[in-house]
């Protein structure tokens, strides 16, 4: 198992290079001009020229990815252009949005996905199991942006000054205590290394309420993040469903479960001690590249729920031809994909103890 793992984590290297050098190369040969995304159209051609010798814009394409590979082999992703700050802080304020958001709404998508594809595969062409994949279709083809202003519309709107009222956007609301887990600890981190790591987990609303028993805090960002995870979940939701149901559909007739129940076995312990153990292989799978895409794929979400996330920032950065941060967040969502796609190589050897992976 170890081995696997090295050698995995060791071909994964020159994937993230390619990725890096692709993405790299793309964000200079799109057309734009870097200086006056960034300082307006009003700029002189002298500040601009000025700029962009300052910014190291001038040399040779792979003059700059040298520079930049060197700088990231020594833990720094550079500094925004458009914000003059470093993308390691934005990383550390950023990605926790993300990463909330996408694991809640992955979160919703397993716990009504998975049943409704059992449901529909035990009963099979009932009108039980047409509705659910026409709901599944449909969750499929809707628009995150139109469902995300939906949900706003009626719950922020339509439900106002009822129980059922959620919070349209924002991660809390104005007036709750928010301290990071290591002021109220009495810790004081430095400004780099483990201290981005420390501002990290602190940004993670909820882990940081935990961390600190700030229950208001925890309410509050649970219910901020409801709509949000919601307009977000429908996507993966239908795909887990559609999955489970067709995984359990070729399950349910091989011939071992005809013996299990042969055997009188009752139908609850055929379907979840039997047939679903069995098929959760390529469910395994589905649910990795659904995290994978939610962590990349959040920008509308993020942006009709005026959350501060890594699509946000992403679509500022291109819009601004912000080079260095749109190098960093591809980057970092692409270790996260490499990693994901290991953990789920790796749970297969655990799920069907057949698979060898040495």
């Amino acid at each position: 198992m170890l081995q696997y793992m090295v050698r995995r984590i060791f071909l994964s290297v020159p994937v993230l290079l390619g990725i890096l050098l692709v993405t790299f190369a793309i964000a200079r040969l799109i057309p734009g001009d870097p200086c006056r995304a960034i300082l307006g159209e009003k700029a002189t051609e002298a500040v601009c020229a000025r700029f962009i010798q300052e910014k190291g814009l001038d040399k040779p394409i792979y003059t700059q990815f040298g520079i930049y590979l060197g700088e990231i082999l020594h833990g720094d992703f550079g500094t925004s252009v458009r914000y003059n700050m470093p993308v390691t802080r934005m990383l550390a304020e950023r990605l926790p949005t993300t990463i909330e958001l996408s694991i809640a709404a992955l979160f919703l998508a397993i716990l009504a996905g998975i049943p409704l594809g059992i449901i529909s595969a035990i009963r099979h062409n009932s009108w039980v199991d047409v509705s659910t994949m026409v709901w599944a279709n449909i969750g499929v083809s809707m628009p995150v942006f139109w469902l995300g202003l939906m949900l706003a519309f009626v719950f922020s709107l339509l439900l106002k000054d009822t129980p059922f009222w959620l919070p349209p956007s924002g991660r809390v609301s104005p007036g709750i205590p928010n301290h990071p887990f290591y002021e109220v600890w009495g810790l004081t981190p430095p400004e780099q290394g483990f201290g981005m790591v420390m501002h990290f987990l602190a940004r993670l609303n909820i882990l940081n309420a935990l961390l600190t028993a700030n229950w208001r805090l925890l309410q509050d960002s649970i219910v901020h993040l409801i709509l949000p995870a919601l307009a977000l979940s429908t996507i993966p939701m239908a795909l887990i469903a559609r999955m489970s149901r067709s995984s359990m559909l070729e399950v349910l007739g091989q011939d071992y479960i005809r013996t299990a129940r042969a055997k009188g076995l009752t139908q609850r312990t055929v379907v979840l001690k039997h047939a679903f153990r069995n098929s959760l292989l390529p469910l395994v799978t589905v649910i990795g590249l659904s995290l994978g895409s939610l962590l990349g794929g959040a920008v509308l979400t993020e942006t009709v729920f005026g959350l501060s996330g890594v699509g946000r920032a992403l679509y500022d950065a291109i819009t601004a031809r912000d080079y260095v941060i749109v190098q960093a967040f591809t980057v970092v969502i692409a270790v996260f994909f490499v990693l994901l796609n290991l953990l789920v190589d790796i749970s297969y050897a655990y799920l069907d103890p057949r698979i060898r992976l040495e």
